[in-house]
């Protein structure tokens, strides 16, 4: 799906008031030097790249570990054989259709395996390449290497959006299939649903299906079947007449893997052997790009304000109600791209509140309640616009807007600048203050609804804070420079997020290949960096992988997690249980903060205490932790 896009800008607000800083080195601080230097390990800069929208099994599905290693994936698990064909286990992925007619259900009655899976769609991947030429390419787009710049020109689908893609078989056997033994891992593919109240119809979570291997019963086998059935809705208009399985124009996307064996998703294969992934790794919100962006930087989302920061109801066409239109089988009454995207989570007279409450209620743990779901908020849980644009002018509030008001909760830059460490946010697309850089015929550009500090009263109406959000030329020049701040989180644009249709995954490989080359060729910054790589949510691609629920907010799906460092050398394949706001939890310990962003959020979850007979599941949940385990610190490093 298209990522919002601002359509206006509105007159200037009297800003607050400054701290000192510079563009183009680490903030300085009126208190005196900053504490970037007092850490608690030998990494002293973090750099986290985040792409878009895909899961573990998704890109790592037929990846084989290191000797002597282990990974929980399609292979390991026999669903799939090393040639990427059906495997002895193949029916363990096996997925279902289901009814759901009367109220919304995250574990619906299940009628009957699909026979084959329904045919693949074409969604919106492009018919010919977004750009036209190399030289257009280099002109247009930064961030990739050199070699690289014909991947832009090169894999449209040659055929019209939003028709079933002929490229893929129509008899599809039920469970995850290879795509590349269709099409290239150059071309580009459509994208599945990945909103937040099918993310959790998709999972399947019913405890009465619970193991010891799978505590929390979520079976995940209903993928297709809410492709087909709702898709990502269409903001509260009617199911449209002659709705069948290819209308919601997505079909079985949701189970296509690459094949790492045959050269897919190389690079990243390559990092995996040589440092450290992680194969336990989750989105935070059972949702869109939004709200998992908001985890990584307020560890959980955030409610609708007022203007003095309290809770707030929004706009009645923005609240979601999942609870299926009469007549039809899951097409919901209120959702869809730029419609329904609030939540009270706290009332369970709401639509679709019950449910999700229901089932946390009857797990064997206490999920955890640090203060989310208040009472009277509204929380964000899909995709809309921050409350400021980059220049720190308010954006325009309305029922047709789809702009959440801007938000006074604390943050993960807030608390790291109370204790004087340095960090920005380099967004590619970023342009002084504007969000209107490399753009080409309307595709591409700044992801705004990304950037969790554009949604912050505090660092938006600070002119001094709001210089740390910059662009990746000046990712570059700080990373030749020696200027690189303590923390550091990283954003591609449009043309190379690896967000399905709109980008491909090798693209974003691209993009983090030009980086670590970079940091790697800077040796005395390489020497105490690490480089975390991983998505912003699944993507509603399908996954294996066991879900730990903490909240009402998910935990969601398996996501790639790559760790690169001279201190992660040889680590290969972690199994402890993490998911986005681990990365807040890694910030706090490694520079000694002594405090989380906030009493709610949930960098104050403990850290898995893993069984010896299941590293997965935490023993005591609701558990996240706090990455250290993919490093070796124990040892020299060159």
């Amino acid at each position: 799906m298209k990522r919002l896009r601002r359509k206006k800008w509105v007159a200037a607000l009297a800003l607050g008031a400054m701290l000192s800083s510079q563009l183009g080195a680490p903030l300085a601080y009126a208190g005196g030097r900053s504490n970037d230097a007092e850490t608690k390990t030998p990494i002293k800069h973090v750099l986290l790249i985040i792409g878009e929208n895909r899961t573990f099994d998704h890109v790592f599905g037929a990846f084989q570990p290191n000797k002597g290693q282990t990974v929980w994936n399609l292979l390991s698990e026999g669903i799939i054989n090393a040639d990427g064909t059906p495997g002895p286990n193949f029916g363990a992925a096996q997925q279902w259709q289901a009814s759901d007619t009367v109220t919304y259900s995250i574990h619906p009655t299940k009628t009957a395996p699909f026979s084959t899976l329904p045919p693949v769609n074409t969604d919106g991947a492009p018919t010919n390449p977004y750009l036209p030429s190399i030289s257009v390419a280099e002109s247009v787009e930064p961030a990739l290497p050199i070699s690289a710049y014909g991947l832009l020109t090169i894999g449209g689908t040659g055929l019209p959006t939003h028709v079933i893609d002929t490229r893929f078989p129509s008899n599809l056997a039920n469970g995850p299939f290879d795509i590349t033994a269709s099409i290239s891992y150059d071309d580009y593919a459509g994208s599945p649903v990945h909103r937040f109240f099918q993310m959790w119809q998709q999972a399947d979570c019913d405890v009465t299906k619970a193991t010891p291997r799978n505590p929390s019963g979520c079976q995940n086998d209903l993928f297709p079947w809410v492709e087909i059935s709702v898709g990502a809705g269409a903001n509260g208009n009617p199911q449209p007449a002659g709705f069948n399985d290819e209308s919601t124009h997505e079909g079985a996307l949701s189970m296509g893997f690459y094949d790492n064996a045959e050269g897919d998703v190389s690079y990243f294969t390559e990092l995996a052997h040589q440092y450290a992934l992680s194969d336990n790794y989750h989105q935070a919100i059972m949702g869109g790009t939004g709200a998992n962006h908001l985890a990584v930087g307020y560890g959980t989302t955030i409610f609708y304000a007022a203007s003095d920061g309290s809770p707030a109801t929004p706009p009645l066409n923005q609240i979601e109600n999942p609870n299926p239109q009469s007549g039809t089988n899951n097409w919901y009454t209120q959702d869809g791209y730029g419609g329904g995207s609030y939540v009270n989570c706290a009332d369970s007279s709401q639509p679709g509140v019950a449910p999700i409450r229901s089932y946390l209620n009857s797990l064997p743990y206490r999920p955890f309640n640090g203060g989310d779901c208040q009472a009277n908020a509204y929380y964000l849980v899909n995709n809309y616009n921050p409350g400021y644009l980059g220049d720190g002018t308010p954006a325009p509030l309305g029922p047709t807007q789809f702009t959440i008001p801007p938000s006074q909760q604390p943050n993960l830059g807030l608390l790291l600048t109370k204790h004087k460490v340095s960090w920005k946010y380099y967004g590619e697309g970023w342009d002084n203050g504007k969000e209107d850089g490399e753009t080409y015929g309307g595709d591409g550009g700044y992801c705004n609804i990304c950037n969790p500090f554009l949604y912050s009263t505090q660092i938006m109406t600070n002119p001094a804070l709001r210089q740390n959000l910059q662009g990746i030329q000046q990712l570059y020049a700080d990373i030749q420079n020696d200027a690189l701040p303590a923390v550091s989180i990283v954003k591609p644009d449009g043309f190379l997020d690896g967000h399905p249709a709109s980008s491909k995954f090798e693209l974003f490989e691209q993009f983090c290949h030009k980086i670590i080359d970079m940091v790697q060729a800077n040796r005395s910054l390489w020497q105490d960096t690490a480089i975390m790589i991983t998505v912003d949510e699944g993507g509603g691609y399908y996954d294996s992988g066991y879900i730990q629920p903490l909240d009402f907010f998910g935990d969601g799906t398996r996501i790639p997690l790559l760790v690169v460092s001279p201190h992660s050398e040889g680590v290969g394949v972690v199994h402890d249980y993490y998911d986005h706001v681990s990365f807040a939890k890694f910030v706090e310990r490694n520079w000694k903060l002594g405090e989380t962003i906030s009493s709610y959020s949930r960098d104050n979850l403990p850290n898995p205490v893993a069984s010896r007979t299941n590293p997965y599941v935490p023993e005591n949940s609701p558990a996240i932790g706090d990455l250290m385990e993919m490093f070796r610190f124990d040892k020299e490093r060159r």
